[in-house]
């Protein structure tokens, strides 16, 4: 790189007139505006003062905020309570950004209060050395309070199912064996066991003639593994604990049926017509991706939106999912770092879609494997992650494009003879041999 090249930078920093910045906590915020003089437009007349987090005060602060003027409106993202100022004064009209906290973060040895973070959060803002953080519209937040809440139900179903496991470990019971026994305990013949013992029934002999499928050839095995110690004690927590699993299993198919709807009705894909027969619906599309459910396919939507002009590029997006290892650099030294925290409501469901996606014989699925014969499998589960959010990204920004797997030979095919032909070589070398290259004609 050469450190003498001279860059000519196109973009102009955005120098803000009129800003007014809060500083948020739960149950107040604290605002300070900078604002022209009237009798010199050159000096900045600064003011601050705390204001209560209640929606009669925060709409009054908006009235006041319009009448000076004011351009901008900058928070800090603080937990949740940044909402109710960012949707009201949003609905005033006024331009609202919310920041990261971790760019705002004040200068070393001056004093920590609330007075002076406002104050320089509103230099910051005024100066133009901030960007906003991604907030989408209310459609789309509206779908993913659906999305978030059904994958904590999920989350707590999965809890109950384990506990149930637990309390069988407790009655010397060996059913949930995932190489031996029964690899789903609740799938038909789980569930049938259960309730019998539930009932009261104790016999193994008799609870392994429940067995459906291709369970029924494991009935040796499970009449040892149903011999225990299960008591009623065992049932009556086991009650509890399937009616609990079974009212979140009901409010789960509710969600399905509610997400489904909402992302039909934001869906900005236009109806096939004669040009394009084969078009299909969005959900439909993301579905294709290996390892992509309609279940993980719908967090996706509601964590990005169906707006992909706020990501430039599909590295754009994958950098801000945090599926991009960070570059550091110092002096001749460079190396990578960790990805980052990130949103977790999209880094988890991606994580799962790539680890389904390993197993199958596809482009995304020879690349996990490649990557897990010389790395660990969480970079493998990364790279494959951020693979399937840029793919994503194709398919929501243009409503014709469609999933077309590159097979699982693609890197293979791909290959350039003169790496192949330095891998051979290499390893000639390495069990001891001298190697001439020979030019042959065909």
């Amino acid at each position: 790189m050469d450190d003498h090249a001279e860059i000519v930078e196109l973009e102009q920093p955005e120098y803000v007139t009129r800003v007014a910045a809060i500083d948020i906590a739960k149950a107040s915020g604290m605002v300070c505006t900078r604002l022209p003089a009237e009798a010199n437009p050159a000096r900045r007349v600064q003011k601050t003062w705390a204001t209560p987090a209640t929606t009669e005060a925060i709409t009054a602060l908006g009235d006041h905020l319009v009448c000076q003027g004011v351009e901008l409106v900058v928070m800090e993202a603080t937990g949740n309570y940044w909402r109710p100022f960012f949707y009201l004064l949003e609905d005033r009209g006024l331009r609202v950004w919310l920041v990261n906290p971790r760019d705002v973060k004040n200068v070393p040895s001056r004093p920590k209060t609330d007075k002076l973070d406002a104050v320089w959060l509103a230099k910051l803002a005024e100066r133009g050395m901030l960007r906003a953080s991604f907030v989408p519209p209310a459609p789309v937040r509206a779908l993913r309070d659906l999305t978030r809440l059904r994958r904590s139900l999920t989350e707590d179903r999965t809890r109950y199912r384990q506990r149930v496991g637990d309390e069988l470990q407790d009655a010397c019971l060996k059913i949930a064996d995932k190489n031996d026994g029964i690899t789903d305990l609740f799938g038909v013949t789980g569930r049938a066991i259960l309730d019998a013992m539930i009932a009261g029934e104790r016999n193994p002999a008799t609870l392994a003639e429940l067995a459906r499928g291709r369970l029924k050839n494991k009935k040796a095995y499970l009449r040892k593994a149903l011999t225990g110690r299960f008591t009623d004690h065992h049932g009556r927590i086991i009650a509890r604990l399937l009616a609990l699993h079974d009212r979140l299993d009901e409010e789960i198919s509710s969600l399905n049926i509610d997400i489904e709807a909402a992302i039909a009705a934001l869906d900005p894909t236009p109806p096939a017509d004669d040009d394009h027969r084969d078009r299909k619906p969005l959900l439909d599309r993301l579905d294709e991706i290996p390892g992509v459910s309609r279940e993980i396919a719908a967090d996706i939507l509601g964590e990005t939106g169906f707006d992909m002009s706020i990501f430039p590029t599909p590295g754009h997006l994958a950098s801000w999912a945090k599926t991009t290892p960070r570059t550091i650099q110092s002096g001749a030294t460079n190396s990578h770092g960790d990805t980052g925290k990130g949103n977790r409501w999209i880094k988890g469901p991606l994580g799962q879609a790539a680890v389904a996606a390993g197993t199958t014989k596809t482009f995304l699925g020879a690349r996990y494997r490649r990557i897990i014969k010389h790395a660990p499998k969480k970079k493998a589960v990364v790279a494959v992650s951020r693979n399937i959010l840029e793919i994503a990204w194709h398919l929501i920004g243009d409503p014709d494009t469609t999933f077309t797997d590159l097979g699982p030979d693609w890197h293979t095919r791909h290959l350039d003879t003169a790496r192949k032909t330095r891998q051979h070589i290499r390893q000639l070398e390495h069990l001891g041999y001298n190697v001439t290259l020979t030019t042959t004609t065909a």
